[in-house]
């Protein structure tokens, strides 16, 4: 069973489908379903799957991203992902999750094409791109004509 096919029972059975209908969909066996399910914390009622598995994610027991069970350690933070691959899979597509802070919004001036600009979280900017800055560094006004 490859990670697609983990990932396609995890998700319908999240939506309340049974063993036989999954098995159906991937051209499985009912019985190699109902063991992924057992061995991954899926098996009961469907409908009470569904919840169990929300309030185990709520609860971060299981991954926020792909929902595999998460090591948590005794002390310090508690961790929401299963991997460093996850929290940054997770990231990139829910980027509306970010909770940006408007007094960390600063805007400048670019000090080549004064172009007004705003970036998040840096102070300390001067340009407003990469192409600004390479012109400002190495070009000269004999370039530019």
């Amino acid at each position: 069973m490859n990670e697609i096919e983990r990932q396609i029972i995890f998700d319908l059975r999240l939506k309340g489908v049974g063993y036989r209908a999954i098995a159906t969909v991937l051209g499985k066996s009912r019985d190699s379903v109902r063991g992924f399910c057992k061995r991954n914390g899926l098996v009961g009622d469907s409908s009470v799957v569904a919840l169990n598995v929300k309030e185990q994610m709520k609860n971060h027991l299981l991954c926020t991203s792909c929902g595999r069970p998460i090591n948590q350690k005794a002390r310090g933070r508690v961790r929401k992902f299963c991997s460093e691959h996850c929290r940054r899979k997770w990231w990139r597509e829910n980027p509306r999750a970010r909770n940006r802070n408007k007094s960390a919004f600063y805007h400048y001036t670019c000090q080549q094409c004064e172009k007004e600009f705003s970036c998040y979280g840096n102070k300390r900017r001067k340009y407003c791109s990469h192409d600004c800055y390479i012109k400002s560094r190495f070009w000269s006004e004999e370039d530019e004509v």
